[in-house]
C-alpha cells in the first residue's frame, strides 16, 4: 500500500463515510421517532391540558420562563414546579398556583415582578392541569436540580 492516499481513495472515504453519516442519523430518528409516544405521554392529554397549554401561548409565558429547558432564561423553570409547589399533590398544586397568580405583582425588594393576567379560575386550574402534565414527561432528569 502506498503512503499516500489518492484521489479514489479520497473520494470513497469521503463517499462512504458520508453514507454511514446519513445512516446513522436515519437510524437514530426512526428510534427517536418509535421512543416519543413512550415518553411523553401524550395519551393522557386531556381537554384541560390542552386549554392550559392555550393560555401558555396566550399569556406569553415561555417570554419569560423555560419549560423543559425551553424559553427565556428570565424567570424560573416550569417543568418541574409541580414537584416543586406542589409535592405532586394535585390540589395543593392547583391552590398554590391559584394564590400565587393572584397575588401578582409581588413587590418584594430585588425579586423581578410578574405581571398579573387576570386568569380565571377556570385558566388557572387548566393551566395548572398543563403544567402537572408537563411535570410527568419523562426528561431525563431535566432540570438537574430541583429549583429549575
Amino acid at each position: 500500500m502506498t503512503e499516500r492516499i489518492t484521489k479514489n481513495m479520497a473520494r470513497n472515504i469521503y463517499f462512504g463515510g458520508g453514507l454511514f453519516a446519513i445512516l446513522v442519523f436515519a437510524g437514530l430518528t426512526m428510534d427517536t421517532v418509535h421512543q416519543i409516544p413512550k415518553l411523553s405521554h401524550d395519551d393522557k392529554i386531556t381537554e384541560s391540558v390542552a386549554a392550559g397549554k392555550q393560555v401558555w401561548e396566550d399569556n406569553d409565558c415561555v417570554g419569560c420562563h423555560t419549560i423543559l429547558g425551553e424559553g427565556a432564561y428570565y424567570a424560573p423553570e416550569l417543568g418541574n414546579v409541580f414537584e416543586r409547589r406542589g409535592n405532586s399533590d394535585e390540589a395543593t398544586f392547583k391552590a398554590y398556583l391559584s394564590g400565587w397568580m393572584a397575588a401578582q405583582p409581588l413587590s418584594e425588594p430585588g425579586r423581578r415582578k410578574m405581571p398579573q393576567f387576570h386568569l380565571s379560575d377556570k385558566q388557572v386550574n387548566d393551566l395548572a392541569d398543563f403544567l402537572i402534565w408537563t411535570s410527568r414527561v419523562k426528561n431525563n432528569e431535566w432540570p438537574p436540580n430541583i429549583e429549575g
